[in-house]
């Protein structure tokens, strides 16, 4: 078989997954360039449908728009477009074709080298359709001139600058640089390498204060005069000034629970007495994250509006912002910027709903975009959020249980750092051979919280008579336990085997039920309506697992965030469905995986009860329900929604307001009653059966700053 060809004026190299075009490579899914091939054989002749999907997935069942994925993955990187179809042109019910020029390149005979550069291919082709057409001999010769110039510069780069982006990343060591009762994140250098800076929550908290360790003399300077919910942070370049963003609560609330403030302190003032920030600037309809700073007037930041995230450039000194970056049919996830190179390295999703690596300059320019090539040991539905390491072209990523690097052109390297905690992705110093990471993990519990302890034993404010069981514990997380319709189980995830799976309690015994790979993660789970089966959102895609065994997969397009519900006789499935990166609340036909959208909003959680009426809560914490032409506010339960999540049993509306207060709510007599006062370590609300609630109780929270040296 033929592994390198063209189309049109792209080089297409199959042995590496490769699309070039003066000399800017894209990395393809081999189902694509496969589909592409079979075009490239037929070219100019229909394609039927039938055909393509026999030939590239031989004897396998695929999702109903895979094929049509992988259309339009060879459009985008063809630069072609669906209306226009200079490539790949579409016959309406009979197939595609394809519609410019293939050469097949030769092997030379006995030497063929597939990793050679396709840059001597070119000279021939174009030599061949030349009307000046030179002798063969001559095309010979000008091919082995730059085959051996290649050779020759190849040796002398590896001489002189052996740290390229191929050598791999090997950490050495790694040891605390704080070990406390308390949870240490967000961890940064100071520019000048001496200071370590963190945020320090004490356990019974959820705000902090910030921090600095000197790490020659091991003295910490608490720099923050108040707590608050500060999120990453980001030093100015001459390292006078440390910015970040706070989180508060919105005095009125219009668009959004949490208002957003960029706020910056004088670091030296700070190291001798804790500082009030000064706030440079307040979003009270949109969310910022993700903060960098570019220069001493400039920052950078990730702004949401609506559904999207995007780019922004925001000036201090003249108090104004303007969009560097945004997919108006994508999203982004995260990015960092490196002041050295001057480069913006950004991860986001695209209109074909992969994952693709993307640099550009301070100002928008876009330099290259290329899709991630995700290994096997990565789900790949999963975001990546990358940072800067001291290699030229490479990021480096944590998928909490292990280390990679990330290259320009989207390749995925493995560290050499097995973990057996959870790790976050780190921040190097600035001297390249030490980086910073968040190490640690979280231990819950599952409890049985009885109703009539709150009837018969009315309970202090701080729950400090709270009563419950404990049905599920391990030194790490147990959660989202639900009770086995029509049977006396229940069922939970875990990560006591130190990856997280689906676990059984009967009784005495307890069993696992699943064996999903390393690195993957249960967001929800459902039971069945006879409690045979369980239907599991793990790394964003849908399995169905037998309770005696088995496990069968569920063919998507798009990847799922959030499961609320599953109608196991019509095969219909509640769930937030991302859709070109954006989440969209959509109810699933898992048999043909058609989705039917139900509301724009951006929905937090959702539940059925048992007659089928639908309650769902939005970003702002407001409880609503279909009526008719339009969706209703549930009134009287105004400021009673939290991210402690509700469930619904008997037609009755259980939750957890922000003051852990547990209140009921009755679908038919519209009653709202407050149940007790519940303590501040419970997570989440998940199921009721017999007037005994099922909750996820934290237990610990342990997070250190670690220092990893490089070998």
């Amino acid at each position: 078989m033929e592994e390198q060809y063209w189309v049109g004026d792209f080089f297409v190299d199959l042995s590496r997954n490769q699309l070039t075009q003066k000399q800017q490579s894209q990395t393809l899914p081999p189902k694509a360039l496969a589909v592409l091939t079979c075009l490239a054989k037929n070219k100019a002749s229909v394609v039927s449908q039938d055909e393509l999907l026999s030939h590239v997935w031989p004897n396998s069942v695929v999702a109903p728009n895979t094929l049509q994925r992988c259309i339009a993955q060879l459009r985008k990187a063809l630069g072609d477009d669906g209306k226009v179809q200079r490539y790949i042109k579409t016959h309406a019910k009979q197939g595609y074709s394809l519609e410019v020029d293939v050469h097949w390149q030769q092997p030379e005979p006995n030497n063929a080298n597939k990793d050679s550069s396709p840059l001597p291919t070119t000279l021939a082709v174009q030599v061949e359709d030349s009307p000046h057409q030179p002798s063969k001999t001559v095309s010979r010769l000008i091919s082995a001139v730059i085959a051996l110039l290649i050779i020759v510069f190849g040796v002398i780069g590896y001489q002189f600058f052996p740290l390229t982006a191929s050598t791999p990343l090997v950490v050495k060591s790694m040891q605390p640089l704080t070990s406390t009762d308390n949870r240490e994140l967000a961890s940064i250098y100071s520019p000048d390498g001496e200071y370590v800076i963190f945020m320090r929550y004490p356990e019974v908290l959820c705000t902090s204060h910030l921090w600095a360790k000197n790490l020659a003399t091991q003295e910490e300077f608490q720099l923050t005069q108040d707590l608050g919910s500060y999120g990453s942070l980001a030093f100015a370049d001459d390292g006078s000034k440390l910015a970040f963003v706070e989180q508060n609560s919105c005095g009125q609330a219009v668009t959004q629970k949490s208002c957003f403030q960029l706020q910056s302190l004088d670091f030296a003032k700070a190291l001798k007495s804790p500082q009030t920030p000064t706030t440079l600037m307040e979003c009270n309809n949109s969310k910022i994250r993700s903060l960098q700073w570019l220069n001493q007037d400039q920052v950078t930041l990730m702004q949401q509006l609506a559904h999207r995230w995007q780019l922004i450039r925001y000036s201090i000194s003249s108090h104004s912002s303007d969009t560097i970056f945004s997919l108006e049919d994508g999203n982004l996830i995260d990015y960092d910027y490196s002041p050295s190179q001057n480069l913006i390295a950004l991860t986001s999703i695209h209109h074909d709903d992969q994952r693709y690596i993307e640099t550009l300059t301070p100002d928008g320019q876009l330099a290259s975009s290329h899709l991630i090539d995700y290994p096997d040991s990565i789900p790949k539905f999963r975001n990546i959020s990358a940072n800067f390491s001291p290699r030229d072209n490479q990021l480096i990523f944590s998928t909490g249980k292990q280390l990679f690097t990330l290259s320009f052109k989207g390749q995925i390297t493995p560290v050499s750092l097995p973990l057996v905690d959870g790790i976050g992705s780190p921040v190097f110093h600035p001297d390249g051979k030490r980086m910073l990471a968040i190490k640690g993990h979280y231990d819950s519990d599952i409890v049985a919280v009885p109703l009539s302890q709150f009837t018969d034993n009315p309970l202090s404010l701080d729950g400090s008579n709270f009563r419950h069981s404990v049905i599920a514990r391990s030194t790490f997380g147990e959660n989202h336990a639900k009770y086995q319709p029509n049977g006396d189980a229940i069922a939970y995830t875990s990560k006591r085997s130190g990856n997280w799976q689906m676990w059984l309690t009967q009784g005495s015994n307890t069993q696992q039920l699943s064996q999903f790979p390393l690195g993957s993660y249960i967001y929800d789970f459902v039971w069945g309506a006879d409690g045979s089966s369980l239907l599991v959102n793990v790394s964003s895609e849908l399995k169905q697992i037998d309770v005696n065994g088995g496990e069968t997969s569920i063919s998507l397009a798009q990847p799922l965030s959030k499961l609320f519900d599953w109608d196991s006789s019509k095969q219909t499935a509640l769930a937030m469905v991302q859709i070109r990166g954006v989440e969209r609340f959509a109810e699933i036909n898992l048999a043909t995986g058609d989705i039917h959208q139900l509301s724009d909003k951006r929905i937090t959680w959702a539940a059925k009860s048992d007659t089928g009426q639908l309650i769902y809560m939005d970003h702002m914490d407001r409880f609503w329900r279909p009526d008719g032409a339009e969706d209703k506010l549930v009134s009287a339960l105004e400021l009673q929604g939290s991210d402690k999540r509700f469930i619904i049993k008997n037609n009755l509306v259980y939750g957890v307001n922000d003051d852990f207060q547990l209140w009921s709510y009755g679908l038919d007599d519209k009653q709202f009653r407050f149940i007790g006062q519940l303590p501040d370590t419970i997570d989440y609300i998940t199921d009721l059966k017999k007037q005994t609630l099922l909750m996820t109780m934290r237990i610990a929270a342990r997070k250190d700053v670690v220092e990893l040296t490089l070998d």
